[in-house]
């Protein structure tokens, strides 16, 4: 698994939500102003993490966005599976989004490495919560920098 500039960018601005009163509507240019991400793409990120019910939103005057539930109760596995899809390496071995492979049985890679990549990856990413990510937020801290290590396929 490898983090995606989506993904960043959702963990950046679910910590500045969560830094937010829950019963106030911040506004995507709030968002965008405060995270320093790109208004467009924010709104596309924000589309989907509302969908999956990761936050709340309300149309028109007084609207924007807020957290779905408490920092501490949105797991991170939430997030990426939000934006992103399933966390799984190898679509034989997602627990949301399988697909059948004619040498499931057989194959030792799929039922050892490749299923423990997957739980492990899980785990960890079910262990951390938005909450996480609000210390972050509080401390200051800016998500900009772990853009330019984002690994890219081929490198």
């Amino acid at each position: 698994m490898r983090l995606s500039t989506t993904d960043i960018y959702a963990f950046q601005a679910l910590g500045y939500l969560g830094t937010q009163d829950a019963a106030r509507w911040i506004s995507s240019d709030d968002i965008s102003e405060h995270t320093g991400i790109a208004r467009p793409y924010l709104v596309r990120i924000l589309a989907a993490l509302s969908a999956k019910g990761v936050i709340r939103s309300k149309k028109g005057i007084g609207g924007g966005y807020a957290l779905a539930r408490k920092p501490q109760l949105i797991s991170l596995c939430e997030v990426v599976r939000a934006v992103d899809g399933p966390v799984a390496p190898l679509s034989c071995i997602s627990l949301n989004w399988r697909e059948h492979c004619a040498e499931e049985e057989r194959c030792h890679a799929r039922n050892t490495v490749y299923v423990r990549m997957r739980d492990a990856m899980l785990a960890v990413l079910q262990e951390f919560s938005v909450n996480d990510l609000v210390q972050d937020a509080q401390a200051g801290v800016s998500y900009h920098h772990c853009l330019e290590h984002l690994l890219r396929p081929n490198v």
